[in-house]
């Protein structure tokens, strides 16, 4: 039922489009209040449902579960976007308090007897009266559910189960803090000397970040993805990139208040002990049950079919780095630290093109307006800036309002936090505020995108790299997903973990077509188009250092699945990684993408445990998908994209993703589309390949 308080927070949002998030109204304090009743109006709703007199039907009780909690959801939408965009100490406090408080929430509604009895009753009866597909799919999705998630437990084993998700839920906030802290650091510039090879635009944004803190040095690299990584590729200072590149690897792991590795390692045994409360081998296993891959054998192939030829190319990226070393007489040996710098010059030399040259054709505003254009020629979409006219949670936050480009309709609403800032987790992600539905009435979507980009310093642009306008991309598909969905009920809005990076990994595609670039990738200063040879020479690079890239990612993907594998967990974080690393045969050169001690993928929720391999998953999709384009001889062939949007984005989960993609392309997808399209796989004659040297 509707919320009647008329607590800020509580309350049905305010604002245009069925509502918005009231930002203005958000305070830490607020907080403790609302969770108290929203809980409370959730426990009513359930209670009314389980008790109700009436025999279960699919209108008396799925219906009804659908409604309950929008309170709660809203509630836990805004705090969850605080603590991940502008954390405080108060915010950290309240997430410690308050995550197993609402872990157990969510078990109260789980293992209440007598309302999973009148699910069970449903679902038994699913295919013998009049519901619809996608009713029945709603059923299969709420039953199973919560058979996963202990409904069917006995007594002492759902208090048992109840305990280790709050243990969880709590250890899940502490790391996730405990994270974030490490990354505050910085490593300073002091000198003139520490700017060696940085782009002017680099020193520019190092030294107004060093100003933000009130620091007097040259400037410094703030131990975010986006700062480390341009660093590493152009400071001529070895002895700073390996300070950088050591203070970013080792977030979580430096034996101090920070260390992560006990609480790790309790997760793991909590992990463990609950997939046998539940009836399954491995954490792996139940994690997996209700993916595309179905179980970790088949995902443990498809990662080994890749990764015998990610190493090989690696190695000979190895070699052409050291070749150049040695050839400058720098007597070194390639370290961890030495690659991406190398991996430049390897570049410059082959390509004749660098970072820094392609950098000022890459302007933030430049990409924003050209992921835009993409979606319009694609699915007919226009975006009306409203920034200012809608409250937003921090002021680099800009709004959007999405429309039908043809009528002028209302689709949903795109906020966008692109920058990095203290307070602020690293890496890249999208936020749904609000799924789509439309059972009673029609709600339409809310949907973010936040980066780490680093800002420009006062009066300068914001230049993004290859890797960032990709991150870009990549991040607005997922927003493209939620808008585009045409879901009748919102728990068939999310999809599988394994198919949900298949719009976003796609939607990178779209970032390096010729027509995306031709407009778009402007000189910031000139606003001259990027010259047609060097845009070739950037596109003839599109698969360069494939090696490293693959082998950074595949390595935390084959560990995450080994660790989550055991059926009794790990007890020591250091020796496992080191093991696990050479059981696979990692290059000593590369370094995982995440190291354990702060893989918030694994250890921020369970949202990715046992799951990172589900990127290179979904890739086998997005790799073959974009052949329907290729092969249509236009990246915006309207047939293909009305396909796209009908097939694999509109209808989110209400239909199963294999038979999705099959309508998409009129067959499976074919694997070594993923391997040719990160250049692992020789094409011969345009027709066949085999594995790369």
């Amino acid at each position: 039922m509707p919320s009647s308080s008329t607590h800020p927070l509580v309350r049905p949002w305010p604002g245009p489009w069925g509502g918005v998030p009231p930002w203005r109204d958000v305070t830490s304090d607020r907080f403790p209040d609302a969770f108290e009743q929203a809980i409370a109006e959730l426990r009513a709703d359930i209670a009314a449902i389980a008790t109700g007199a009436e025999p279960p039907t699919f209108t008396n009780t799925i219906l009804p579960l659908e409604r309950a909690g929008r309170t709660l959801d809203r509630v836990m939408t805004l705090f969850g976007v605080m603590i991940e965009n502008v954390s405080t100490p108060a915010y950290q406090a309240l997430d410690q308090a308050w995550s197993p408080r609402l872990a157990a929430a969510s078990d109260d509604i789980t293992f209440n007897r007598a309302l999973f009895a009148r699910i069970d009753a449903i679902h038994a009866t699913r295919l013998d009266g009049d519901l619809s597909s996608e009713q029945v799919r709603l059923v299969e999705k709420i039953h199973g559910r919560f058979v996963r998630s202990g409904a069917r437990l006995d007594d002492a084993g759902q208090q048992r189960l109840g305990a280790i998700n709050q243990e969880l839920a709590a250890a899940f906030a502490e790391f996730s803090a405990r994270v974030l802290a490490d990354e505050q650091t910085w490593v300073a510039l002091e000198t003139d000397a520490d700017l060696a090879g940085l782009s002017p635009s680099d020193i520019a944004s190092a030294r107004s970040e060093a100003q933000a803190r009130g620091l007097s040095v040259r400037g410094v690299i703030v131990n975010t993805r986006s700062s480390v990584d341009p660093f590493l590729a152009s400071s001529g200072r070895r002895d700073l990139r390996e300070r950088v590149w050591r203070a970013f690897k080792q977030r979580g792991d430096n034996d101090d208040a920070h260390d992560t590795k006990t609480l790790i390692v309790r997760m793991l045994h909590l992990r463990a002990e609950r997939a046998r409360l539940l009836g399954y081998p491995t954490h792996a296993h139940w994690r997996m049950a209700d993916t595309m891959a179905r179980d970790p054998e088949a995902a443990q192939a498809l990662m080994m079919r890749v990764w015998p030829a990610a190493v090989a190319r690696a190695r000979e990226e190895v070699c052409d780095m050291q070749a150049i070393a040695d050839a400058e007489g720098a007597g070194i040996t390639i370290e961890p630290w030495d690659y991406l710098y190398y991996a430049e010059k390897v570049r410059k030399a082959r390509y004749d093109v660098e970072q820094n040259a392609i950098r000022p054709y890459f302007e933030l505003e430049q990409m924003i307006q050209a992921a835009f254009w993409a979606a319009g020629q694609l699915f007919g979409l226009a975006f009306r800036e409203n920034t200012g006219q809608i409250p937003v949670f921090h002021p680099d936050v800009r709004t959007w309002e999405v429309v039908d480009a043809a009528t002028g309709a209302h689709v949903g609403v795109f906020y966008g936090d692109h920058y990095a800032r203290p307070g602020k987790r690293s890496g890249a992600w999208a936020e749904i505020y609000r799924w789509r539905e439309s059972f009673d009435g029609l709600h339409t979507p809310i949907t973010s995108n936040n980066n780490n980009f680093i800002k420009g310093a006062p009066g300068d642009p914001t230049l993004l790299s290859t890797d960032d306008v990709r991150t870009l991309f990549h991040e607005f598909g997922h927003a493209l997903h939620a808008l585009l969905s045409q879901v009748t009920y919102p728990s068939l809005g999310p999809t599988p973990r394994d198919f949900v990076e298949v719009p976003s990994q796609l939607n990178e595609y779209w970032a390096r077509v010729r027509p995306v670039l031709d407009r778009f990738a402007r000189h910031h200063e000139t606003g001259e188009p990027m010259p047609q040879a060097l845009l070739d020479r950037v596109l003839a690079a599109e698969t360069f250092n494939q090696g490293y890239v693959t082998v950074e990612y595949l390595a935390c993907a084959l560990i995450d699945l080994d660790l989550h594998r055991r059926p009794d967990g790990i007890d020591d974080v250091t020796a496992f990684e080191r093991e696990a690393l050479a059981r696979i045969g990692m290059p000593r050169e590369i370094a995982l993408r995440h190291r354990l001690p702060h893989f918030s993928h694994l250890f921020g929720s369970d949202a990715y445990s046992a799951g990172y391999y589900s990127y290179l998953w979904s890739e086998v999709m997005d790799a073959d998908a974009r052949g329907a384009f290729e092969e249509a001889g236009d990246p915006f062939d309207r047939a293909a994209a009305d396909r796209l949007r009908r097939f694999l984005l509109a209808p989110g989960d209400s239909t199963d993703r294999q038979d999705a993609y099959r309508q998409f392309r009129g067959r499976d997808p074919e694997p070594d589309a993923l391997l040719i399209g990160r250049g692992l796989i020789e094409v011969e004659s345009g027709t066949s390949g085999t594995l790369g040297p």
